[in-house]
């Protein structure tokens, strides 16, 4: 980045921008455990569903398993000694749920808890602070196949094994987080099937989503029973700032249904007590199952929101033709600004969604008491040279505008406290449907040998951490 000037100093913007931001920011990177650990038959685990769903054919690009993925199982220290060489200060990772209870309920597998402490306790040993997910989408496939999150006693064996892994690891882990984001194991998972288990059903979406929810609900008071009064308890959704990009009243009308299916489906009920209204019927769906007692649950107090943040939605009018084959004007999604920076995943890049999205959250959630950036970052197509070396400049330029966006929120007032960023990604790994075609990686890896290569956003990272 250019140099800037304060007051008669000259100072690089990495070091203006560094000091932005409190002494005690939680600067990390981020996984989740089916992306990396593989091992999925070692040691005690049971299948997942996406062990299950990843062996269906056409379901996941080129037939990519996690059965290996980065073998971060077995090559755990070494990956915790490029954390600290990367100069993290905090590692989200998620818990396997079928390593810990192969059939999701039951016998615990002791094996597969002895794995995540001695991870802890790698982590404590460098400095670096343990982030734990609860539930990054690997749902043991016994309980699938007794009706997942389509099933209410689901929530329950969620809170069951939440406090299994708090009694075991909440000594010397304080910042927990129950899901990750829950829309998409709903959404993707159930309403369009794009993810495990496969389910094409819009209804079946909606009822997922509120037993997920009231997994969360009920996994509160006990992780809170058995936690110390230090420990931080939060969920981590993905959200879209969404933008009209006309004045006209049918935009007007989609942004707020879009608001509504991607963001207020989630934060409504945690924050507010209740799902937004006409949200259902706007889904052309049937309430869930909702019970007595259940939106009180969901609506405890938590200590943060996480926020996954990637790419924003825009909606405008566009021309299209109805079943008849005759034109009609609407307003839809967009295409992606033509003059945009673009992912590989097809998501624009718009450091500025991240704090119009805080600014957004401050005015309509004043319950938020702080955030924390769970998940950010971007897959371009990234080469190892003859040399080893990984130019990824765009997304070193990704890192520093969305870092620059928090502080400017931070500066003026417009969000509420944010304790800390975690780049998504630690390392190149399986990218879910995509399979290994996607690299979000600060590190990359070659997966026929596993060889771990610190890219330049990587470099870069670690520097600005330095300052």
């Amino acid at each position: 980045m250019s140099d800037l000037i304060i007051g008669n100093t000259q100072v690089s913007t990495d070091e203006a921008l560094a000091a932005q931001f409190p002494t005690d920011f939680l600067w990390g990177a981020a996984t989740s455990s089916y992306q990396i650990e593989g091992a999925t038959r070692e040691d005690g685990r049971g299948p997942s569903i996406w062990d299950r769903f990843a062996a269906t054919p056409g379901k996941i690009y080129q037939g990519d398993t996690g059965d290996i993925a980065v073998d971060h199982y077995h090559l755990m220290e070494q990956d915790v000694a490029l954390m600290a060489e990367l100069g993290l200060k905090a590692y989200r990772f998620s818990i396997s749920w079928p390593r810990i209870l192969p059939t999701g309920t039951g016998t615990v597998n002791q094996r597969g808890l002895d794995f995540y402490s001695r991870l802890v306790d790698n982590l404590l040993a460098k400095n670096i602070r343990p982030l734990v997910t609860l539930y990054h989408w690997d749902l043991p496939t016994a309980l699938e196949d007794r009706g997942g999150w389509l099933n209410r006693e689901t929530a329950y064996a969620f809170a069951d094994y939440a406090e299994i892994v708090a009694r075991h690891l909440g000594d010397r882990v304080e910042h927990w987080i129950t899901h990750n984001e829950p829309w998409c194991a709903a959404y993707l998972g159930y309403g369009n099937g794009l993810h495990a288990p496969g389910i094409k059903d819009e209804q079946s979406a909606i009822n997922a989503g509120h037993n997920l929810l009231l997994s969360h609900g009920l996994a509160l008071p006990r992780l809170r029973s058995v936690l110390k009064d230090s420990a931080k308890i939060g969920i981590a959704p993905n959200l879209f700032p969404t933008y009209a990009m006309d004045e006209a009243p049918e935009t007007a009308a989609r942004v707020e249904h879009e608001l509504d299916f991607r963001n207020r489906w989630f934060l409504d009920p945690l924050f507010k007590g209740h799902y937004p209204e006409h949200f259902f019927a706007n889904m052309k769906c049937q309430a869930p199952d909702i019970r007595e007692g259940d939106l009180a649950l969901i609506s405890a107090p938590i200590d943060f929101l996480g926020i996954n943040y990637y790419n924003p939605v825009r909606v405008g009018v566009v021309q299209t033709e109805n079943a008849q084959g005759e034109p009609q004007i609407i307003s839809d999604i967009l295409p992606n600004p033509s003059d945009a920076v673009i992912t590989e995943m097809n998501w624009e890049v718009y450091p500025q969604g991240l704090s119009d999205l805080f600014a957004w959250l401050k005015q309509n959630y004043a319950e938020v008491p702080a955030i924390l950036i769970t998940e950010n970052g971007s897959a371009f197509n990234d080469e190892l040279d003859e040399n080893g070396h990984v130019a990824d400049t765009q997304r070193t330029q990704y890192l520093q505008g969305h870092i620059a966006a928090i502080g400017r929120s931070l500066t003026q007032g417009t969000s509420a406290p944010v304790i800390g960023y975690c780049a998504w990604s630690l390392m190149d790994n399986f990218e879910w449907a995509e399979g290994y075609n996607k690299r979000f990686g600060l590190v990359y890896v070659d997966y026929a040998t596993q060889k771990r290569t610190i890219k330049d956003s990587g470099r870069w990272y670690a520097s600005f951490l330095s300052l």
